[in-house]
């Protein structure tokens, strides 16, 4: 079994979602003997943004870059991802990653009857973390809406997200870290 462990936070040490998606990772490694864990850090190595250039594979370095990243993730069989919520959207560096992985005849493709996805069969852990609490539908929140779009069109329909709201609040913050991490054994429990 593989799993693709994603971090996408700039704040290294201090990101509340690197450490939930760390006990994630380490309550799966405990539960499946011989688990292959393959880590990204997106914040410590980003992706570029995707250009023309890009596309059309004109550096080597970059096309084999780009079809590594691809390849990690249709191996994968659990993909745990950290996604904070910066500006009310999703990290840039977490959107080069997707512009990588959503792509036409691997992940998904075009039919008579509209796009189809060609990724299912995963399961997608994704922890958001964001500084204010947003109520499930809220306007504001371009993430969670974003990323459960995103995997449904590649045909990824077993997505569960962790929240943990409320971090820019001293009153809040550990609240919101303590509910994301009671979440977790329900998600993990699965690993067994």
């Amino acid at each position: 079994m593989k799993l693709l462990h994603i971090d996408s936070s700039i704040l290294g040490e201090g990101s509340v979602s690197r450490a939930l998606t760390r006990e994630i990772v380490a309550r799966w490694t405990a539960a499946v003997p011989g688990l292959e864990v393959t880590h990204l850090d997106l914040g410590a190595s980003p992706i570029p943004h995707l250009t023309g250039a890009s596309l059309a594979k004109v550096n080597e370095l970059e096309a084999a870059r780009d079809a590594r990243t691809l390849a990690d993730f249709l191996a994968a069989d659990v993909v745990v991802i950290g996604a904070p919520m910066y500006n009310f959207a999703i990290p840039t560096q977490l959107k080069a990653w997707v512009d990588r992985v959503v792509v036409a005849g691997q992940t998904f493709r075009y039919t008579e009857k509209g796009p189809q996805g060609l990724a299912g069969g995963k399961q997608v852990i994704v922890v958001l973390s964001r500084g204010g609490t947003y109520p499930q539908g809220s306007q504001a929140d371009h993430v969670e809406p974003y990323l459960k779009h995103v995997f449904g069109f590649i045909g990824i329909t077993d997505v569960t997200f962790i929240r943990a709201e409320g971090l820019a609040s001293s009153e809040n913050r550990q609240n919101g870290i303590d509910a994301a991490m009671a979440a977790i054994p329900a998600v993990t429990a699965r690993a067994a």
